[in-house]
């Protein structure tokens, strides 16, 4: 019996790495800018910057991702009140999907953090260069760097491509702003919600920062938790909200204050709407006590 071989389709190929980088910046740190032939993304790991790229500039937060074509100049600041933390990485990749990444911003899941982490973890082992040198121009192979190290890098950075070039369905749906509905865009946009528990956040922000439309938004968030997507970012806030009452370490001012609320009698009004009471009847209750109980019986459980 004869086979006829397949061969395989790439639609990402990495062919070079320039530059692998994790910063921790100062509050005050500017970078006057540069421009080079190779494709660079800028990930905020924590923190925010302000990037400037083709003349335009935008605010990046924790979890955001930009991508730099060859022969764009960026330059980017940190605000001057947070410490940013970054991970820049510079690749060629001549494939002509790369296109879809001119002048793109978005956040990132959880399993595409967690295959940026593993590029850079496995740079750390892989190269002898130091990940926190702006200065470093080239890459030294470590004599001691285990068997595919630059391989596992190359497939942890096209597996990312893929899948953010899946997430915008290649190019038309992405210039409309809009993203791929289903499970895997729903748990990215809850992860980015719980990442900004703290914030105001608008439905029009939340749109803008995941690249889907409105009506997109509330139809997938009403297929997966069966209402809309600002009462499931309410419903994270009460529920962080219950836990800093069970810790008893802020008072419900400072509580309302950290959780984004505009005032401490709007935290109260929504928090009796989804639990029932007020926060201040909540911490004398039973079922506080009780819910104070069954985290610390799941903790003694998982230790044993």
């Amino acid at each position: 019996m004869s086979y006829t071989p397949r061969k395989l389709e790439k639609a990402f190929d990495i062919t070079e790495l320039y530059s692998v980088h994790y910063f921790e910046y100062s509050s005050s740190y500017t970078f006057i800018g540069e421009e080079h032939d190779f494709w660079e993304l800028v990930y905020v790991d924590s923190g925010s910057i302000l990037v400037t790229a083709a003349e335009e500039s935008r605010s990046l937060s924790r979890g955001q991702l930009i991508f730099h074509p060859p022969g764009e100049f960026h330059a980017l600041a940190a605000n001057g009140q947070e410490a940013p933390n970054l991970v820049v990485i510079g690749f060629g990749c001549q494939s002509e999907k790369m296109d879809f990444f001119r002048d793109y911003t978005l956040f990132l899941g959880a399993a595409e953090r967690a295959l940026l982490g593993r590029a850079v973890e496995e740079s750390r082992s892989a190269y002898l260069t130091p990940l926190d040198d702006p200065t470093t121009k080239s890459l030294t192979l470590a004599p001691d760097a285990l068997p595919g190290a630059e391989q596992l890098i190359k497939a942890a950075l096209e597996e990312l491509l893929v899948l953010l070039y899946r997430r915008g369905d290649g190019g038309e749906t992405r210039e409309k702003g809009r993203l791929r509905t289903g499970s895997d865009a729903a748990e990215a946009i809850k992860d980015y919600l719980e990442q900004r528990i703290d914030q105001p956040l608008t439905v029009e922000q939340i749109c803008r920062d995941n690249m889907i439309g409105r009506s997109q938004l509330q139809k997938l968030f009403h297929d997966e938790t069966g209402g809309g997507i600002m009462e499931y970012f309410s419903s994270l806030k009460i529920k962080a909200a219950r836990r800093l009452i069970r810790e008893g370490r802020l008072n419900m001012t400072q509580i309302a204050l950290h959780l984004g609320f505009q005032s401490v009698h709007y935290f109260s009004r929504r928090f009796k709407q989804f639990t029932g009471m007020s926060p201040s009847e909540y911490a004398e209750s039973v079922k506080m006590l009780a819910e104070a109980n069954e985290i610390l019986s799941d903790n003694r459980a998982n230790n044993l």
